[in-house]
């Protein structure tokens, strides 16, 4: 993943907004080399480049956006300007309350359940089914319900309310990785189980249910001997720029 620091499109630097006519992959770099993020289907970006000036301009391969739900930078390949639009009305966050947040919460774990029946591996970047990463599950499934979180799971962590491992909730995230960073993030469903898309290396290569506990299978210790912390969303992510 990238940090919203590194490569941001500056607000002063904004000209356009467009809205995604199909999902689109988004990278890390111009080179389009490795996946970053997705863009689903209705998802608005911003970008300081002339869209229409670039259609038929040969010599360059990427583009660089901004994405508007969650301020994530990447590139975008010049193959799929065809499937942006230009937006009629800029992105316009919703705020939520608390309750109001909560209460939406049953949905979005039904969403995970019903991502974990269909066939789907891991990938790095994914946020589009069927296949995510941990975050980008996390982000996909609060999305469904109109709860927009940040990206990636250290950017989660530091939005959403730390809590205690000892008062989980249904719908808390919980944080997984180094003293220095979170790396990975799953869903809390209750009765000390989470569920969560891990990668080849150390987990089920796709979403899977494991238990909280160093008594778990191989892979749920491997992730509780990583265990961070855990937070509750309180709030929907509010977009730092605007047109």
């Amino acid at each position: 993943m990238i940090s919203l620091q590194a490569n941001q499109v500056h607000t002063a630097e904004i000209q356009s907004e467009y809205r995604c006519s199909r999902s689109l992959d988004v990278f890390d770099s111009p080179a389009l080399e490795r996946l970053a993020t997705q863009a689903a289907v209705g998802r608005h970006l911003r970008t300081s480049t002339v869209l229409e000036q670039l259609a038929a301009d040969q010599s360059t391969a990427a583009i660089a956006v901004c994405l508007c739900e969650d301020d994530y930078p990447g590139w975008i390949s010049m193959a799929d300007l065809a499937y942006l639009e230009k937006a009629v009305h800029p992105y316009q966050p919703i705020s939520l309350s608390t309750t109001e947040i909560q209460a939406r919460v049953p949905a979005a774990i039904a969403f995970t359940q019903a991502a974990k029946d269909q066939p789907n591996h891991y990938l790095w970047g994914g946020t589009v089914a069927p296949n995510y990463d941990c975050s980008g599950l996390m982000q996909a499934a609060f999305a469904s319900v109109g709860v927009w979180l940040p990206r990636d799971a250290y950017q989660q962590e530091a939005f959403t309310q730390a809590i205690a491992v000892s008062e989980l909730q249904p719908g808390d995230l919980i944080f997984f990785g180094t003293p220095q960073k979170a790396t990975h993030v799953g869903l809390y469903l209750g009765d000390n189980h989470y569920i969560h898309s891990s990668g080849k290396d150390q987990g089920h290569n796709g979403i899977a249910i494991d238990v909280l506990s160093d008594q778990a299978s191989r892979i749920g210790q491997t992730y509780y001997a990583q265990l961070r912390g855990a937070g509750r969303i309180v709030a929907t992510y509010q977009p730092s720029q605007t047109l």
